[in-house]
């Protein structure tokens, strides 16, 4: 989803520095050029060469057509880069990389593995999604899967240079778009892999975030502020019908790249109403006013685009990349579950996997030595990612048998423990579910109240706690899972004491552990609430307290009570009744070491993640005022309030 991804198999350049691309500085021995077959290639590694060296042999060992034009069904041309190898004999098969973002140039990273594409004898290809760039046609998010992609991969197998065998590969948009494609099942479809994907997921299980859109039917923040730069209504194009030969003159001085006024997010997303974030700027009406005005998670209008829902089959094998602070970490485990039981036949079915790290959104080459996430340390996270991508790939589009044998089906990454480890499934099948009990003498505002956690449910009528949410002055978020928000949110695992001090947060902190308590799958939370509003919303935090009090965030979830029975309905709450909440799950695997403590903290809001509830139970995103709300959360023997924990015992 970032705005500033280039085409390098969709990852963002700032992600793309974080990749762990060492200082280029120097080049190799050029291989000589001549056929090869895979079992005599000797690989280079390409890790100094400097962007002029890797061109040059680029253009030494590829077959180079720039901006050429595939049609599609409907007479809409598409801008597509292609890289073939020469010293290949025969046909190849294909890595397909196609994006909403600027493809231009290859540079860096995207240079590097296009090189590296071509050295292990595939085809490169980068193509533009509609209405962007040099592409012709009008901009949809996710541009179009089921009759773009699928007329992709049907010309691309069409080639007399290709195998018929394609791979789809990319990171955020540039794989959000492989999912619904994925549900068509086109033959040519081999293998995919897709990282950081939560924005293609609709409807997954028990997540509607709709693309994150939502969380618990509260909007996020971020999609207005990555639509600012991505939607041009009134985007600058070139005259249709052109030559190859000036399409490519035209390309070489100018990327159709519009550059934008620059925005203090951190000011503008304050504004209201809040469906005027981007037309108050002097924007032109577009998707952002769309998607505001479907305003629920099952409006029907959501399941008529390029999401993919759980509703549809699945035809591909996959290796799944996701992060612990990534925005939609829930629903994309949730997919890969799906994935394992909806796919077309066994083949797909058996051949899914998942690596999970604790990295941030595409950030997957940063997790190396001494690696650290926001304010807290985890030691040695290091992940040969391209490396298990080629095996993948060679595995299922050369096919080479041997290729990506004896891999778990999923690898994870457990903080605390600062290990990698394997599973057979998600929960791991060690994971069991136990309650961890709110309890308090009605005083558990902040750090400093008498909030506790406990194993023990409570025996009788504790009293409630109440805390004032005026949605003036918000809670702010500090870390967590998130990304492409204009730097208003810095995800990670970030000290939460800054916001734990306030009254209008509840915390519940466990005694400290004399032993290691280890989790890993989804963890649920509980509640039973009453307000004197007629809509609020509750976010709860999952939090570990190291012994010198240092609080890390380990991921949150937040729900609109409006949308508590079902996404489809709005159901208004009365004062002085209290009303069950059960929110979409978080997801993580951490280890709580002895001395440590668990905290869960409580409140209304957790800005500027999330758009604000401004309680007045009319549309939050046309209302400029709002309401204070009284909310209240009930911990007792017939009205608990809890999460559960999946340990591994």
């Amino acid at each position: 989803m970032k705005r500033t991804l280039l085409a390098a198999f969709g990852l963002a350049a700032a992600a793309l520095v974080a990749f762990g691309l060492p200082a280029i500085s120097q080049t190799g021995p050029a291989p000589a050029l001549e056929a090869a077959s895979d079992d005599e290639r000797v690989l280079t590694d390409y890790s100094k060469w400097t962007d002029a060296a890797l061109n040059a042999e680029l253009a030494r060992r590829a077959v180079i057509e720039r901006k050429s034009l595939m049609p599609m069904r409907d007479g809409v041309h598409l801008s597509t880069d292609i890289y073939r190898p020469k010293d290949v004999t025969g046909p190849v098969p294909t890595i397909f990389i196609r994006t909403p973002y600027n493809m231009n140039t290859l540079s860096g990273r995207s240079l590097r593995e296009t090189v590296e594409g071509i050295d292990r004898g595939y085809a490169v290809i980068y193509q533009n999604e509609r209405g962007r760039y040099f592409s012709e046609g009008e901009f949809e998010i996710l541009g179009y899967p089921r009759s773009d992609g699928y007329d992709a991969l049907t010309w691309i197998a069409d080639q007399p240079w290709s195998n018929k065998k394609v791979g789809t590969l990319g990171c955020s948009s540039t794989a959000e778009w492989q999912l619904q494609l994925a549900a068509t099942n086109h033959p040519a479809h081999a293998a995919m892999v897709p990282m950081a994907s939560g924005a293609g997921i609709g409807r997954v299980g028990e997540f509607h975030e709709q693309g994150n859109w939502y969380r618990g039917g509260v909007p996020r923040t971020l999609f207005s502020i990555w639509l600012y730069d991505t939607d041009n209504p009134m985007r600058a194009q070139i005259p249709e019908n052109l030559e190859p030969e000036m399409r490519q003159y035209l390309s070489a001085y100018s990327d159709l790249n519009p550059k934008k006024p620059a925005v203090t997010w951190s000011k503008q997303v304050w504004h209201l109403p809040y469906a005027e974030m981007l037309s108050s700027l002097g924007e032109p009406p577009g998707t952002n006013e769309k998607l505001i005005a479907r305003a629920k998670p099952d409006n029907p209008e959501w399941f008529k685009g390029g999401l993919y829902h759980d509703n549809e089959s699945w035809g591909v094998p996959a290796l799944w990349y996701n992060s612990w602070y990534d925005v939609s970490i829930g629903p994309n485990l949730a997919l890969y579950n799906h994935a394992t039981k909806a796919g077309v036949d066994a083949e797909t079915r058996d051949n899914q996997y998942a690596i999970v790290g604790p990295s941030v959104h595409c950030a997957y080459g940063a997790l190396g030595p001494n690696f650290k996430s926001g304010d807290r340390e985890l030691g040695d996270a290091s992940l040969n990612v391209m490396a298990d991508v080629w095996d993948f790939f060679d595995r299922f589009l050369k096919p080479k048998a041997d290729a990506f044998q004896d891999k778990p089906k999923i690898r994870y990454f457990q903080m605390g423990d600062n290990a990698w480890r394997t599973a057979d499934q998600w929960p791991p099948k060690q994971a069991e579910e136990v309650k961890l009990y709110l309890r308090s003498g009605g005083k558990a505002n902040s750090m400093f109240g008498d909030g506790k956690l406990s194993f023990t449910a409570p025996s009788g009528n504790e009293p409630a706690d109440t805390f004032v949410y005026d949605p003036k002055t918000p809670v702010q978020t500090i870390g967590g899972g998130d990304c492409c928000n204009g730097g208003v949110v810095v995800p990670g695992a970030f000290d939460q004491r800054p916001v734990e001090v306030r009254h209008d947060v509840l915390v519940y902190t466990s005694d400290p552990l004399t032993a290691p308590v280890a989790i890993a799958g989804f963890v649920d939370a509980i509640l039973h609430v009453s307000s004197d509003a007629k809509d609020t919303d509750f976010a709860v935090k999952l939090v570990d307290v190291a012994p010198d009090g240092t609080a890390y965030i380990i991921d949150d979830t937040i729900l609109r009570a409006r949308f508590r029975e079902g996404y489809d309905r709005e159901v208004f709450m009365e004062k002085g009744k209290t009303y069950k909440l059960d929110f979409t799950p978080m997801t993580t695997a951490n280890t709580f070491l002895p001395g440590h403590r668990i905290r869960v903290e409580i409140t209304s809001s957790s800005f500027p993640k999330y758009a604000r509830n401004l309680n007045t139970g009319g549309r939050n995103e046309f209302e400029k005022d709002g309401v204070v709300a009284t909310n209240q959360v009930r911990h007792t023997k017939s009205q608990p309030s809890y999460i559960v924990l999946p340990i591994i015992r």
